[in-house]
């Protein structure tokens, strides 16, 4: 049996936040592998924001991960044409891999916003779910409270995820490459190389 991390979302574009959220995912739950998984129809954005295409947040992803010999792309999402739910596509994971067992991994907020997902009935049988948290004694409770929540309604089986602020955006990154900003140190060089050359996020 294998334990493995999901990390899905837009990527647009991928950044340092990230990959430390799947690095202490990896250490604290012994995973022997993180699948990075950008959405190429996500169920809760308009299209519209995401100004990245789908071979390009592919290829950003394909280059922050480079260096991790756990981290890998999984490209499903992507590929598909219908609308992608979590529900779904862990469904889709589990049917394809019976014996191995899912982790996946989402920030603080959409602890609190999951109950709006699609089927979110569906999604928590399928997996655990890895809550990041900073390491303060209110967040804790705060987050404690809503596990018990979702716990007793669905059965969900959600673990916290203590990781380091990591204070950064897709969102904010975006400005900050269209103004010319400097994005040292929270993307990986290549990625950075990468939007410069692709002239990305600068219109």
């Amino acid at each position: 049996m294998k334990k493995i991390g999901i990390m899905g979302g837009t990527f647009d574009p991928v950044h340092n936040g990230h990959l430390t959220l799947a690095e202490y995912a990896c250490r604290d739950y012994q995973l022997d592998q993180v699948w990075f998984m950008p959405n190429g129809n996500p169920p809760h954005k308009d299209n519209k924001n995401i100004v990245s295409t789908p071979r390009e947040r592919a290829q950003m992803v394909s280059l922050a991960i480079s260096g991790y010999r756990k981290f890998r792309l999984e490209d499903y999402e992507l590929k598909r044409k219908d609308v992608s739910c979590s529900y779904g596509t862990m469904e889709h994971f589990k049917e394809l891999y019976p014996e191995d067992h899912f982790y996946f991994i989402i920030g603080a907020d959409s602890l609190f916003s999951i109950e709006q997902w699609v089927h979110v009935e569906r999604l928590f049988p399928t997996c655990t779910i890895l809550a990041a948290y900073r390491d303060d004694k209110s967040s804790r409770e705060v987050m404690g409270r809503q596990i018990r929540l979702l716990t007793g309604k669905y059965g969900a089986d959600i673990r916290l995820l203590n990781t380091p602020l990591v204070d950064v955006s897709s969102h904010e990154l975006r400005r900050m490459l269209r103004d010319k900003e400097d994005v040292g140190g929270l993307m990986p060089e290549a990625v950075v190389d990468y939007i410069y050359r692709n002239q990305l996020y600068t219109s």
